[in-house]
């Protein structure tokens, strides 16, 4: 028990402070589609060149120069426009910078364990805390020549990030490597060249609480119509007042519209972003504004009525109710999701998933949902499992960044509380104490549902073995073993104490004797007597 390390204890997740929603643009005209083609291009090849000049100030940008950036772009666009694309590099330059810190802390992982398992014996057997040597002299020697590849680019990654140099790509690095493998990804080039286009375009703009409708540059009317402010370049393409296009289609949207309309009509900050499907041929608009965070409630208020532990999986949630003092109610539930496919179909299943475990939750009158709070960032290295290449592909197909998302956000609408716990030995505690003791003849419990329960206990604060140790006085009499009052010369003194018959015992009748007997029935006719036979000897007659 003194390896273990801390448990953190549990914390009620905060609720999203944003909201996003998208509908389709739809009935637009030809002349529509050519203005958003012509104004997202032109933007776009904009916010590219404002990009390479931040990458090349790098740590040496300044309030001046951003002043100088967004003048230029402000004379070939508008005031408007040049916000919103150095806005958006930045954010884009501060992701790239996150993504070198976390990059430098893998390959330090990695190094770290390669050194260490070539300082060891070949072929010496590791621990649970530490991995053992390797396993030939084979695998021995091809960890070296990997252990000076991660070394060198170690180096140039560490060169970079102390330069402020950033390796960025608008449109994604995975769309510009599909560029050389048209025929893996079944497409042509004219179809590829259609979505590299499309996703180098730039069509966001910021809202500004106390304008129009939120926002000047993509303004949303509360009926529906859509209009945007072109780039002085584009000023002759207007059908509207001050250099607007008005478009044909009428947005409306589903989700959270009364929201929505209410932050427009009350003339409050609404971001906008229009892009363009190409797998569909669809024009879709997104709208986004802040919201304030949902105050939470006390911990000890929100597991009044009990709690659901979810344990997460690569291809469903497993879930089980408790009570108030952690006993496992009804039957444990499993919500699968299919997470091959496409993008879009993967955070669909996912979403469909948590919308039954919401509904689930909101039928039996549960207030709280409690999940672990996973990290798999330092547990998807090669170095550290080796050759468990279908263990690592099982924890990186868990999605639990979106899922995490997802269930904060949903939860908050519903008005279920999120339960964050340590998920230190869950999996492996759970099945210990409580996978054997909830298997029945018409129920088969996996150690994902025995997890659930752990889950659910620790959210309670309850240990997540079944029984409590008791004091260690108790355990025995209150000092040392039971029959520590006999001499130590005595024999059998450490053994166990006499069976005493009897009714204190409840073990054997009292008339019974010491060893045990075959009785005969009185019920049973011509079986065998207890009565010996005797036969007397031969009586001596002359």
């Amino acid at each position: 028990m003194a390896d273990l390390r801390p448990i953190a204890a549990p914390f009620i997740v905060p609720g999203p402070s944003g909201v996003a929603v998208r509908t389709r643009l739809r009935d637009l005209t030809h002349e529509d589609e050519k203005v958003l083609r012509l104004v997202g291009a032109h933007l776009g090849s904009l916010a590219s060149k404002d990009l390479k000049a931040r990458c090349t100030d790098g740590l040496e940008h300044s309030t001046e120069s951003w002043a100088a950036r967004k003048r230029d772009l402000a004379a070939q666009s508008s005031s408007r426009w040049a916000g919103s694309i150095t806005k958006a590099t930045h954010d884009q330059w501060a992701l790239a910078r996150r993504g070198q810190a976390a990059h430098v802390q893998s390959l330090e992982a990695g190094i770290t364990t390669i050194r260490h398992r070539l300082s060891l014996p070949v072929g010496q057997k590791g621990t649970k805390r530490a991995p053992g040597g390797y396993r030939c002299a084979h695998e021995w020697f091809h960890k070296t020549r990997r252990l000076r590849v991660l070394e060198d680019r170690l180096e140039k990654v560490r060169a970079d990030r102390e330069a402020g140099r950033v390796h960025v790509v608008r449109g994604g690095k995975r769309l510009l490597g599909t560029r050389h493998a048209l025929d893996t990804a079944q497409l042509t080039e004219a179809e590829w060249r259609e979505r590299w286009e499309a996703g180098r375009w730039f069509l966001k703009a910021d809202g500004e609480s106390g304008k129009r409708f939120g926002n000047e540059t993509i303004r949303i009317t509360p009926a529906g119509e859509l209009s945007i402010k072109l780039p002085t370049p584009l000023a002759d393409l207007a059908n509207a007042g001050h250099g607007r296009y008005v478009l044909a289609a009428q947005v409306r949207f589903p989700h959270r519209g009364h929201e929505w309309a209410d932050r427009v009509g009350a003339n409050r900050a609404v971001a906008y972003r229009i892009h363009y499907d190409t797998g569909r041929s669809r024009w879709y608009v997104d709208a986004s504004w802040q919201i304030p965070p949902t105050q939470t409630i006390p911990l000890k208020a929100a597991l009044a009525d009990g709690v659901i532990g979810v344990d997460t999986n690569a291809d469903h949630l497993a879930a089980w109710r408790l009570d108030t003092h952690g006993n496992p109610i009804g039957r444990p539930r499993r919500f699968f999701y299919d997470l091959s496919g496409t993008a879009q179909h993967r955070d669909a299943q996912v979403r469909h998933a948590l919308t039954r475990l919401l509904n689930w939750a909101k039928t039996r009158g549960v207030k709280a949902i409690a999940v672990e709070d996973l990290d798999f960032q330092a547990e998807k290295t090669r170095e550290k499992h080796g050759r468990k290449r279908r263990f690592r592909q099982l924890i990186s197909g868990m999605p639990t960044g979106r899922l995490r998302a997802r269930l904060t956000s949903m939860a908050d609408a519903s008005g279920i509380a999120i339960i964050a716990v340590d998920p230190a030995y869950t999996s492996k505690w759970g099945a210990q104490h409580w996978q054997k003791p909830m298997t029945g003849p018409t129920r088969k419990t996996t150690r994902h549902d025995a997890a659930s329960i752990a889950i659910g206990r620790r959210a309670l604060g309850h240990p997540i073995r079944r029984r409590t140790t008791p004091p260690r006085a108790h355990q025995s009499d209150v000092r040392g073993h039971r029959t520590v009052q006999a001499d130590r010369r005595a024999p059998g003194r450490e053994g166990p104490r006499p069976r005493i018959p009897g009714p204190r015992t409840r073990s054997v009748p009292p008339d019974a004797a010491s060893t045990r007997a075959t009785r005969t029935s009185t019920t049973v006719r011509d079986v065998r007597s207890d009565q010996a036979w005797v036969q007397d000897s031969l009586l001596l007659t002359e």
